[in-house]
């Protein structure tokens, strides 16, 4: 990329985490698909954002497709670079969005992923321990099972926004909205016990912090530190297969709903800005009471 692409980058990044307080793992799937655009355009001989035209778009979309990327993945550059000119017409720095007349191509709806109450039951198991970091790793699991949030909410989590004795955590979602999440009675202990006991062993002088995770070096514990901890639990637990963080907030979500939660609440509790977000839901609770029928019904 020229000097003048990497400024309006670094502009845009810094639109996203400030103002649109987007996650770091978020903003680097932005930097990395404009980036892969700003090469692909520069290979035609345009060096400047502002000087891409449809026909451009249509050619970078044809590379694309070319590389045989999955819908998903082209859906997910489309929105990035729309999301881009739509800050530099913003900011006037260009005069025309190329991708405004673009459309996203439609993605096949996926039932979301989620674990069954015994499979659940199987990582708490293997996050026994008394060790530091297993008292960690067991106030991870059950924190995000228990509320639903992101894996970037946990990391940003701190000890001032945890109230133990009203079993509350205050998180600060996307796009700046807070909500206030309960926790029951199992989180409650496992994050009391950490806080009290296995943080304070972690944590050293010169890592000071409020972060309520931490790391084994006492620092504040990362997005991608605590999928790294996720993948560890279920290589110590009898489940095959692969777990990501978005898995737990699937499961409280559907949970939840099989329990008999009402809709609201739920994209409530999970900070969703539309209703049509937390519907996805619906079919998966269709689907586990289909299932549950056909197993146990005499006449199925």
């Amino acid at each position: 990329m020229n000097e003048n692409v990497n400024v309006l980058l670094k502009l845009f990044l810094e639109y996203l985490q400030i103002e649109r307080n987007y996650s770091q793992y978020t903003i680097e799937y932005y930097q990395h698909d404009i980036s892969e655009f700003a090469e692909i355009m520069k290979e035609q001989g345009i060096t400047e954002l502002k000087d891409v035209k449809y026909s451009d778009v249509r050619l970078f979309l044809t590379t694309l497709f070319e590389r045989k990327l999955a819908r998903k993945s082209v859906a997910r550059k489309i929105s990035s670079l729309r999301s881009l000119y739509k800050f530099l017409l913003r900011e006037k720095l260009v005069t025309e969005n190329p991708f405004s007349h673009i459309s996203i191509p439609k993605i096949e709806k996926r039932l979301p992923d989620f674990f069954y109450e015994e499979e659940m039951s199987n990582l708490f198991k293997a996050c026994e321990g008394t060790e530091p970091i297993d008292l960690r790793n067991k106030a991870i699991l059950e924190l995000l099972y228990a509320t639903g949030i992101r894996v970037s909410e946990c990391s940003q989590l701190r000890l001032s926004e945890v109230d133990l004795f009203l079993s509350t955590i205050l998180v600060h979602g996307k796009g700046k909205k807070d909500r206030y999440v309960p926790f029951g009675s199992f989180a409650h202990d496992a994050l009391e016990r950490y806080i009290k006991d296995g943080r304070n062993k972690l944590i050293t002088k010169q890592s000071s912090h409020d972060y309520v995770f931490v790391n084994y070096r006492g620092g504040p514990l990362t997005t991608r530190g605590i999928r790294v901890i996720l993948d560890k639990i279920i290589e110590k637990s009898s489940l095959s297969g692969t777990i990501h963080p978005h898995m737990l907030r699937h499961t409280f979500a559907t949970h939840l709903l099989n329990n008999g939660a009402d809709m609201r609440t739920v994209q409530e509790l999970l900070g969703h800005a539309f209703l049509s977000s937390t519907q996805i839901y619906t079919h998966v609770t269709n689907e586990y009471l289909k299932k549950t029928y056909m197993t146990h019904h005499p006449r199925a």
